[in-house]
């Protein structure tokens, strides 16, 4: 039968196909349901009227609630205004047919799941048709279900109101008064559990709409019927409809945590008093510490707030203390083989450990210290051992959130765990080895520069423990953490004993304590460079001896281990002294490679990061091993990654799919992120190993230059679009930090004629491919930190290949940099808005603090964008500038910060020196503010400013005359300040000494030259900063060449000075030229 009979037949009298049709569209056979996919994509096409009426008939006369629901759910489909959004092609009668099924449905559909599809179906109708008034009848009829005395059309009004809250709340704010009447009454006097949660699922929601604050005030009276519908669940122990109301209240406290405020302290004591009730299912309690935790968490809505309650903070640190006492000593803790293995850890544990850490970050250590300090002592001076397990296990968790204030109590913290070393009990110590580990990731450098000479020996000790592997490998583990944030001078004493002990523990048969001790030696390695040299001949053998021999499956963790620690240690030691072991290494990688890999083999991530390690090391002679490298490095970063995509606010459609999906994720280690509306869950590991492929070909373009030519070809359209890859952060880094890489390594291989017969066309075409994207990417970028990183990534591209942009690329480049200023100070002023909220406190400011000094990354980045493009384009680049200098000029204001000041400096410095003559027309904008600045209390604002007055004195000619005199005095109080040859403010003062020399120099005729040169003779020479010295020092040369008579001074008495002056220039050049230090000084201005 051809498609248009098979058409005819469907939508003909007889209501079997149809039926037929929507049936097979859930049919588990893939070739039944794509058949009937397709003939109902086309009847959508060709008749949308008749295959609307037909799916609503079903839903009025099919006997199986299945198909029904299916009909309910297509529907929703076809009039959610999306892609296939059908309803402008709808006739009228159509439609009005259509909104009186689904009303008339919803009275008197009796199956649960069922109304609430349709009650899904009217809401994404009314959604795109009532903003138009296209549904009139629809607000009468809901106020109506819910005034009437059938707990059903009540339950399914407000599952509608609900959801138009979300979607067009604005439409019904005008009902706000009749809105909270109907709330209030259903909240407070309805007996069915159904309906009060639907009703508390509305009132959330439509609070969330509402956008005045006085609006959600007049909400406030309902609150106590709030939690009272949580309260009577409980107490008639229905702890399935008290969670439904924990979780929406969860979701309240995480939008409108101000919503609370004013009953802050019932809403929590209640709260906290359920997370007690040892009674109650573990779920509802752990939903109730859920409730407080996001309450603490909802910093930008309510800063402070809940630090307000210390005694609630008290009790919240009490109970998550009691949850990390529900631990088991379980036998197969003992006897893992692996480090993760967690046996006898209940959820209460997990749920204990999750929360403490995300309260220390989310209050800070202030809070939480004093209230740690108080109730971990008695913990650690109990007998039990999963007391002192809790406390240790605490200490790790608050270390984050905590740092700054545990910094200053360091001898109590780290007193606290090294005691906990010698413990009876196995799991104590561990947790002890844990926490020390934890504190040497988030309290270093502190801890390891203060308490190197107690943690080192006694993690040493720990090495020692036979009888108890899981102690050792964690133990070797945390040498790792602490290597990290170690200097080479710190950790050199300790390598003798250290060393020999890891060597020890590579030759154990438990595979967990090799793998630990194989993670140490390469961290330590990698910390302690070229002091681990001889270390060498002793570990090398038996890293490769793991390498070669680890080839069971049950071994691929351990030779993957190998590969790290033996390219660390290559790059630690140095090309001459791995050579001869690089050769070999790289066969038994290449066999690797050579070999089919299972897809879940751990060895090829850590082998792309072994390759890209032993091209550090070999450099140039690393080449020949690209063409076995690249193809798999290419295929990895190249890997689409797994996506399963649902809509954010929505369970899925098939009821009761939810543990299933759970399952999936679980089984995939899935993640989930949400994206605008949709959640999308994505597998992790594919993740991983793209962003780690992505990092080691920005590692190979870095490293190999001029070398890494061939590849650019395939590697450019690899890393450009991930520039916008949202699901991974790594990945979108890299591919920032290689897009400079790139064209580097393009512009040399053009240069030095290693092109394969390419010139700077391509070169050309490369950058017209880059500097595009980075500016699109850029305009799109969601976090602060990367967008800083784009400019940066723009900034060298521009340095690279700036004379080849073309004018419409310069001014997307400057139209983009406008974005990003007004975006910045708009995220400032979101701050600025949150530092004035009631509870707001010094916590929070330093926090609001943090967050700005990324933005003035963002805004030192764009600084250096313009710099470059004024050195590039010189004046023509100037009308670019005028149209900028709006955005510019607030930065000079007294209200910005001094780097905000420094960076609007320096961009004058750079357009006055590149343009000059043409750049005199900005003087009597600009200068005034430079004037001033010079006395700034900020040294490097004074040094920027006398910089650019020195500039300005070169350049400005007669413009600059009359400022001479102002100049001279703002340069005095520089040069004679009491404190000026201090090491914060030399700059400042060597730049004013070169601005002074200019002035003598170009500007004699204006000044009483007798006075002041000798003056600024004095000054010289200047140590501090290394390029004015050199200009200095250009200054008196050419004054002493023609015989300067201020300079030489009468009867040439200066003289002697001035040959003092070029003697020790020229020791120090001596000096330099040997390899001594000069100074200390930094280069750059």
């Amino acid at each position: 039968m051809d498609q248009q009979s098979q058409l005819a037949l469907i939508l003909g009298p007889d209501p079997i196909p149809f039926e037929t049709l929507v049936s097979h569209l859930m049919s588990s056979s893939n070739e039944q349901r794509s058949h009937a996919e397709a003939l109902f994509n086309l009847c959508k096409q060709s008749d949308p009227d008749a295959l609307c009426l037909r799916l609503a008939h079903l839903l009025q006369v099919c006997i199986q609630p299945e198909i029904r629901a299916m009909a309910a759910i297509l529907l929703r489909k076809l009039l959610t205004r999306d892609d296939s959004y059908i309803w402008p092609r709808l006739n009228i009668s159509t439609q009005s047919s259509l909104k009186s099924v689904l009303l008339s449905q919803i009275q008197v559909e009796t199956t649960k799941n069922l109304s609430k599809k349709l009650c899904d179906t009217v809401a994404e109708l009314a959604s795109s048709i009532l903003p138009e008034n296209g549904w009139p009848e629809l607000l009468p009829f809901m106020f109506q279900c819910v005034s009437s005395d059938s707990p059903k059309l009540q339950e399914s009004a407000f599952l509608i109101f609900a959801q138009l809250s979300q979607y067009i709340g604005d439409v019904l704010t005008p009902f706000i008064k009749d809105l909270h009447t109907v709330f209030l009454r259903c909240l407070s006097e309805s007996s069915n559990a159904d309906v009060k949660i639907a009703a508390l699922n509305a009132v959330i929601n439509f609070i969330q709409c509402l956008t005045s604050s006085s609006d959600r005030d007049r909400f406030q009276d309902l609150l106590p019927a709030m939690m009272r519908i949580l309260t009577e669940a409980l107490n008639n122990g229905n702890e399935a409809t008290a969670q439904e109301a924990l979780e929406l209240l969860i979701e309240l406290a995480g939008t409108e945590p101000r919503f609370l405020r004013r009953q802050l302290v019932d809403v929590v004591g209640s709260m906290l008093q359920i997370a007690e009730a040892e009674s109650l299912e573990e779920g509802t309690r752990h939903l109730a510490i859920e409730f407080v935790v996001t309450l603490a968490e909802a910093r930008e809505r309510a800063p402070g707030m809940m630090r307000k309650l210390p005694q609630f903070i008290s009790r919240l640190f009490a109970i998550l203390m009691r949850m990390l006492l529900d631990i088991e000593d379980d036998a197969a803790w003992h006897t893992a083989e692996s480090e993760d293995e967690d046996a006898g850890e209940t959820s209460n544990y997990s749920v204990g450990q999750e929360c403490l850490d995300r309260v220390a970050i989310s209050l800070g250590g202030n809070t939480i210290v004093p209230v740690a300090s108080e109730q971990l002592p008695a913990y650690l001076a109990a007998s039990e051992w999963q007391k002192h397990h809790a406390a240790l296990i605490a200490l790790a968790q608050i270390a984050e959130g905590c740092a700054k204030v545990m910094i200053k109590n360091l001898e109590q913290v780290v007193s606290m765990v090294l005691n906990s070393f010698h413990d009876s009990h196995p799991r104590v110590r561990w947790a002890a080895i844990n926490a020390i580990g934890q504190l040497s990731t988030d309290l270093g450098p502190d801890l390891q520069n203060q308490y190197h000479q107690r943690v080192l020996p006694a993690l040493a000790g720990a090495m020692d423990d036979f009888q108890n592997p899981r102690v050792q490998a964690h133990a070797a583990s945390a040498v790792l953490n602490f290597s990290e944030n170690c200097t080479p001078e710190i950790l050199t004493p300790y390598l003798d004993g250290i060393v020999s002990k890891l060597l020890v523990l590579l030759q154990n048969g438990k595979q967990m304590v090799q793998e630990g001790a194989l993670t140490a030696l390469a961290s330590v390695a990698d910390s302690s460079q070229e002091h681990f040299q001889k270390y060498y001949d002793a570990v090398m053998p038996y890293l490769k001896a793991i390498l070669v021999n680890a080839t069971d499956k049950s071994n691929r963790m351990l030779r993957a281990k190998s590969l790290e620690c033996i390219s660390l240690v290559g790059m630690a030691v140095g090309k001459e002294k791995f050579r001869a072991d690089a050769k070999q290494v790289m066969e038994v990688l290449m066999s690797l490679q050579g070999s089919q890999m299972e897809t879940d083999d751990p060895t090829t991530s850590y082998m792309l990061q072994a390759w890209a390690r032993l091209c550090k090391c070999l450099g140039q002679d690393f080449l020949p091993y690209m063409s076995v490298v690249m193809p798999p490095l290419l295929q990895s970063a190249q890997l689409k990654p797994d996506v399963t995509i649902t809509s954010a606010d929505s369970d899925n459609d098939i009821e009761d799919s939810d543990d299933e999906s759970k399952i999936i994720l679980l089984l995939h280690s899935m993640e989930t992120i949400t994206l605008g509306d949709k959640r999308i869950g994505i597998k992790t590991s594919v993740l991983e190993e793209k962003a780690t492929a992505c990092n080691m070909l920005c590692c190979y373009a870095d490293e190999l230059k001029e070398g890494f030519f061939p590849w650019i070809d395939q590697v450019a359209p690899t890393l450009v679009p991930l520039l916008k890859f949202y699901f991974h952060e790594e990945v979108r880094k890299a591919a920032v930090s290689a897009m400079p890489e790139l064209l580097r390594s393009a512009k040399l291989a053009v240069e030095k004629g290693m092109a394969q017969g390419r010139n700077e066309t391509y070169v050309k075409q490369l950058s017209d491919y880059i500097i595009p994207a980075l500016v699109e990417a850029l305009h799109k970028e969601p976090d602060t930190e990367i967008c800083a990183s784009m400019l940066d990534a723009l900034n060298e591209c521009i340095q690279i290949s700036g004379p080849l942009l073309d004018e419409s690329q310069v001014r997307s480049i400057v139209d983009e940099i406008k974005q990003v200023i007004t975006a910045s100070a708009s995220r400032k002023r979101e701050r600025a808005e949150r530092a004035k909220a009631e509870d707001f406190d010094a916590e929070e400011g330093e926090l609001i603090k943090e967050e700005n000094e990324q933005e003035e990354e963002v805004f030192d980045q764009v600084g250096e964008i313009l710099g470059t493009l004024v050195k590039t384009f010189k004046a023509s680049f100037l009308p670019f500038f005028d149209e900028l200098s709006s955005y510019l000029t607030p930065m000079w204001g007294k209200d910005k910060t001094a780097e905000e000041r420094r960076i609007a400096i320096c961009i004058f410095d750079d357009v006055a020196e590149q343009c000059r003559e043409a750049a005199i027309k900005y003087y009597d904008t600009y200068l005034p503010f430079i004037l001033e600045a010079c006395n700034d209390e900020n040294p490097d604002v004074r040094q920027a400013a006398v910089y650019g007055l020195g500039v300005c004195t070169e350049f400005g000619g007669p413009v600059f005359k009359p400022l001479v005199g102002e100049a001279l005095s703002r340069l005095n109080a520089v040069i004679r300040h009491p404190n000026a040859l201090q090491p914060e403010n030399v700059m400042a003062y060597d730049n004013a000494v070169s601005a002074l020399g200019k002035i003598c120099l170009f500007h004699r005729d204006s000044i009483d030259a007798a006075q002041i040169v000798p003056a600024w003779l004095n000054c010289l020479p200047i140590k501090g900063d290394l390029i004015e010295a050199k200009v200095v020092h250009e200054q008196l040369c050419s004054m002493v060449e023609r015989s300067d008579s201020e300079v030489l001074g009468p009867n040439h008495q200066y003289l002697p000075k001035i040959v003092a002056v070029f003697a020790e220039k020229a020791a120090v050049e001596m000096k330099d030229h040997i390899g001594g230090d000069v100074n200390n000084g930094t280069l750059s201005h």
